[in-house]
């Protein structure tokens, strides 16, 4: 690869995470069997940061779906709050309202803060929670992030988020519906 002037994109972990009050945790259930027999059965979910323009951050929540690998919501978000994850959640739960998954998280703050634990008891769903400093707990949700990274993020260079956020709308699209 040297003597050929090849690269390849390798998706490398810059070390960021939020810190969690862990005072909604709960057991980590999914137990890293990550296919479902049906639809809406299992969900995973969690947040990527990005860059924008001149080192301006943005941050892309996600959920996915374990029984085709789809994308079932995901919103992109200048801060990384509750309201961004909250309103994926409710993205999914308005885009499947009779489902009622088993739903994989990290410990981050926003998945133990008392709003999400009120969402999704509403909705029905059954929590789960990787153990701390475990991506491999969140496996195929962090793989998604990777193939995105690496076959369109890490590819371009976008000047505003507005043009970040147009990119990541198409590459759903071509992830749900193509790949």
């Amino acid at each position: 690869m040297i003597q050929m002037s090849l690269r390849s994109h390798i998706f490398r972990s810059n070390g960021y995470s939020t810190k969690t009050s862990y005072i909604h945790m709960e057991e980590k259930i999914l137990n890293r069997e990550f296919t479902a027999e049906k639809p809406n059965e299992k969900w995973i979910t969690d947040i990527t940061q990005m860059v924008y323009g001149f080192g301006n951050k943005a941050y892309f929540s996600a959920i996915k779906g374990l029984y085709d690998s789809s994308i079932v919501a995901y919103q992109v978000g200048r801060y990384n709050d509750n309201p961004l994850v909250m309103n994926t959640l409710k993205e999914a739960i308005e885009a499947n309202p009779d489902a009622t998954p088993l739903i994989h998280s990290d410990r981050g703050s926003q998945y133990t803060s008392k709003e999400y634990l009120y969402l999704t008891t509403e909705a029905g769903m059954k929590c789960s929670m990787s153990r701390v400093g475990n991506c491999i707990d969140n496996e195929p949700i962090e793989s998604f992030f990777g193939h995105f990274k690496c076959e369109s993020y890490d590819l371009k260079n976008y000047k505003n988020f507005e043009e970040l956020e147009k990119d990541i709308d198409k590459y759903i699209t071509f992830y749900n519906e193509e790949r």
